[in-house]
C-alpha cells in the first residue's frame, strides 16, 4: 500500500479529517493533504508523530508497520 493510502486510511479508521489528524499529530492541514495526495511523504519524524497517534488510538497494527517500514 503506497504511504497515501495508508495515511487515509488511518485517518478513516478513526472517522477525522484531514484538518483534525493535522491538529492531532502537530503538522499543517496542508501537509497531510500534501501526503493523500501523493505531493510529498511523511519524513522520519513525522512517521514517529503518526505512528505514535496510531498506538495510542487503537489503528490496525498493520498500518502502523507500514508506516514504520517506509525509509527515507
Amino acid at each position: 500500500m503506497e504511504m497515501c493510502a495508508v495515511i487515509k486510511a488511518i485517518r478513516l479508521q478513526i472517522g477525522i479529517s484531514q484538518e483534525a489528524f493535522a491538529d492531532a499529530i502537530h503538522v499543517a492541514f496542508s501537509t497531510v493533504n500534501r501526503w493523500e495526495n501523493k505531493k510529498s511523504t511523511p519524513n522520519r519524524m513525522a512517521r514517529t508523530l503518526i505512528v505514535d497517534y496510531c498506538e495510542k488510538n487503537g489503528i490496525d497494527k498493520s498500518l502502523i508497520v507500514m508506516i514504520e517500514n517506509k525509509n527515507q
